[in-house]
């Protein structure tokens, strides 16, 4: 398998699929593609319809999208817990994951993903605030409801972290003050091997002024 990727200290997008297959394991090679440096979009586009990354390729299948790639994941790796097992909490975390890919946008706005930065208290918008809230109150009923003695969503790590994972470093980032609980869904997070890897990657790469002290992808 090929995943193709932005920089990671900026990429959030990226990191949804990243992490999923570094966690579990899954042999892939990694194209990363600086979103920054020239014009890249016709090499994207050699990649992906869109133009935008991450993008899988595998044994003849061309997946783009985030959320299309993971679900793609768990089809082809039937045997890992990429979805939770049972049928209602599968659906729910179905429900939670499209939610975020398809929605948040003023928090990606106003606290846009910088692997990097410590920005505590900027992008404190009205409207962002209130997407943190339905964060919080989303990974507080996952958990409480199907977490059981695990620390992540559903329990165990899976699709739906991956999906919030980016958000987690939003929190971080923007020092967003968070209940017990959320909080340590997100230390979780941090303390996960591949997360750290990815990190120390997004550390070494060279900051991109035109990025800073907000980028996106």
């Amino acid at each position: 398998m090929q995943l193709i990727i932005g920089n990671k200290r900026y990429s959030s997008w990226s990191l949804r699929p990243w992490l999923l297959m570094r966690h579990f394991d899954l042999p892939f090679d990694e194209i990363m593609v600086n979103l920054y440096q020239g014009d890249t979009r016709a090499e994207r586009l050699a990649y992906s319809p869109t133009g935008k990354v991450p993008a899988l390729i595998d044994d003849g299948a061309l997946v783009w999208e985030s959320l299309a790639i993971l679900d793609y994941l768990a089809e082809r790796f039937p045997q890992l817990p990429l979805w939770p097992a049972e049928r209602i909490a599968r659906a729910h975390a179905r429900s939670i994951a499209a939610e975020m890919h398809a929605g948040f946008g003023a928090l990606r706005q106003a606290m846009p993903t910088n692997f990097c930065a410590r920005l505590p208290g900027r992008g404190h918008t009205d409207a962002a605030l209130a997407d943190v809230a339905r964060v919080v109150e989303l990974v507080s009923d996952c958990r409480t409801r199907f977490g059981g003695t695990g620390r992540f969503l559903f329990g165990e790590f899976g699709i739906a972290d991956a999906m919030y994972a980016p958000v987690a470093t939003r929190l971080v980032t923007y020092g967003v003050q968070l209940p017990p609980l959320v909080r340590d869904w997100v230390d979780a997070l941090y303390a996960l091997p591949a997360m750290n890897e990815w990190l120390q990657a997004a550390e070494s790469e060279p900051l991109i002024r035109s990025a800073e002290p907000y980028a996106d992808a």
